[in-house]
């Protein structure tokens, strides 16, 4: 297997096994079950290489209304939680430049994920810690109907916090540790 294989193959692995399997996100079974979501690997370093991948991508699902959402994966040059936060910064400005605000929105995860006003070792920041700096492309359209589908939206990240807070670090991280294997 190549090596981005590997890192498709592990990004893969944490969505069926934490984020699915925990139900961390309820709207990503469908999508998996469906087929519906791609994982693109993203082998650039710098800033302005990495936004014109997240372009491609807006470009790709602009013409392909089958995928419902993209995964891009940056492997390399954010291995650093703040240098990436100024990179999702970054490329939600430039989605509103190129006329994509109400089109697209990004969620983004990434190994040392922290929210903001919490200790980087709270086991809640497991909820947004992938194998990968990740950019998630979701469509706005398909995000409202799910928003407006589901029972209690405003419950899910505090159902999350709660898990997360119960299971653990260890918990966690070995199941990190996991996905990272090539099955």
């Amino acid at each position: 297997m190549s090596s981005t294989e590997d890192k498709i193959t592990h990004t893969q692995n944490w969505v069926k096994n934490v984020v699915v399997k925990y139900n961390i996100c309820p709207f990503a079974r469908r999508e998996v079950e469906r087929g519906s979501i791609r994982y693109a690997l993203c082998d650039e370093t710098k800033k302005e290489s990495v936004l014109q991948c997240l372009m491609d991508e807006c470009h790709f699902l602009d013409e392909h209304s089958e995928v419902e959402t993209t995964l891009l994966i940056i492997p390399a040059g954010f291995e650093g939680f703040y240098d990436f936060i100024d990179l999702v910064e970054m490329a939600n400005s430039l989605l509103e430049m190129q006329d994509y605000e109400g089109v697209y929105q990004l969620a983004n995860f990434h190994p040392d994920y922290c929210f903001a006003d919490e200790r980087q070792s709270a086991p809640s920041n497991y909820t947004n810690r992938s194998p990968y700096p990740t950019l998630h492309i979701i469509r706005e359209t398909s995000m409202e109907e799910a928003i407006n589908n589901h029972p209690d939206v405003d419950a899910i990240p505090e159902r999350n916090i709660s898990f997360a807070n119960k299971k653990g670090n260890a918990f966690f991280a070995d199941l990190l540790a996991t996905c990272m294997l090539n099955k």
